[in-house]
């Protein structure tokens, strides 16, 4: 399985806005120009110069998703990007209404899989299109599975804080149960969790109901009250900051990219900013999470959970299905 990230904090980058590079690559030369005479020194084209725009284009997916065309009447908006990527990373998906709520869910294998279930949950801010590969491939080695967008990621609903849903540990883990009910999953299953924020949200369901669980594979989730807490979400709990932050479209894929020796292929990059392009929905739901979860508190139940014997159910990824 190749969905164990390690993820570090990463800086702030611009989303929903149309960024012209050749005026980024202007200014910056006429900052170096500036500098180079103010210093008494000359002009060296072979050295990277002040750059004002970094910080949106420091990472390579999102570099390459702002560059323009040279013909100005063929650049795009957003309008335009959304129709050209709408349909994409839905395989294996369709949407699954539970109470109020409707949740998108992956799904591959059959209920007579012959190696049992496995629920796949991703962490904050992503969503389930990272387990799409190994689902097929699971499915395939018999197994029967599941990957939810949590509410308020993906192509999930994200409902407005306040009206039907807070983003509360307690909310998640009740929409949780309810879904699976509505999927008729057996008990017990199979439970991979993954990342930060709603991650540990399934890592803290797991250890509330262990007798619905039959094996636990961790993937990069806080297991201890030291563990640090990423940048971004630390950035996202700064008043406005915090709201400029959540309504960048490139969130997760530089969160991806920030702990993975990988870069994002443009197609699968764009399926991770597309809920982040059509709305400001997601971006309000992660700062509402973000902010309502107290870290020390969820690792320590963490820490807590392990620490009364229940490991034993705990296994690395290959040892859990091979």
């Amino acid at each position: 399985m190749a969905t164990n990230l390690l993820l570090t904090p990463q800086p702030l980058a611009f989303s929903k806005f149309s960024v012209s590079t050749k005026k980024v690559a202007i200014n910056s030369q006429r900052a170096t120009r500036f500098v180079a005479k103010a210093s008494g020194g000359e002009e060296k084209n072979d050295e990277k110069g002040f750059t004002p725009f970094g910080f949106v284009t420091d990472n390579p997916s999102s570099r390459s998703a702002i560059q323009l065309p040279e013909s100005p009447a063929e650049d795009g908006n957003v309008g335009q990007m959304l129709y050209r990527i709408e349909d994409k990373g839905k395989e294996y998906g369709s949407y699954i209404k539970s109470g109020k709520l409707r949740w998108f869910v992956r799904e591959t294998g059959s209920p007579e899989s012959r190696r049992g279930t496995v629920v796949f949950l991703h962490g904050a801010p992503t969503q389930s299109y990272s387990y799409r590969v190994v689902m097929s491939q699971m499915s395939d080695a018999g197994f029967h599975c599941f990957a939810p967008d949590w509410i308020g990621f993906g192509f999930s609903d994200k409902p407005q804080p306040g009206y039907g849903f807070d983003y509360t540990e307690k909310e998640f883990h009740l929409a949780l149960d309810k879904l699976l009910d509505v999927l008729e999953v057996k008990s017990p299953f199979f439970l991979v969790v993954q990342g930060f924020v709603v991650g540990s949200y399934g890592l803290t369901w797991a250890l509330k109901n262990p007798s619905k669980i039959s094996k636990l594979a961790i993937l990069n989730t806080p297991l201890t009250v030291s563990s640090p807490v990423p940048g971004l979400f630390q950035q996202l709990r700064i008043p406005l900051f915090g709201e400029f932050t959540s309504q960048n479209a490139v969130i997760a894929e530089r969160f991806i990219e920030a702990g993975s020796p990988y870069v994002l292929k443009l197609e699968k990059a764009d399926v991770y900013r597309l809920p982040y392009l059509a709305s400001s929905g997601p971006g309000f739901a992660l700062l509402e999470a973000a902010r309502k979860i107290n870290f020390r508190d969820i690792s320590s139940q963490i820490a807590d959970g392990f620490a009364s014997g229940r490991p034993e159910k705990v296994v690395d990824a290959l040892r859990m299905f091979f």
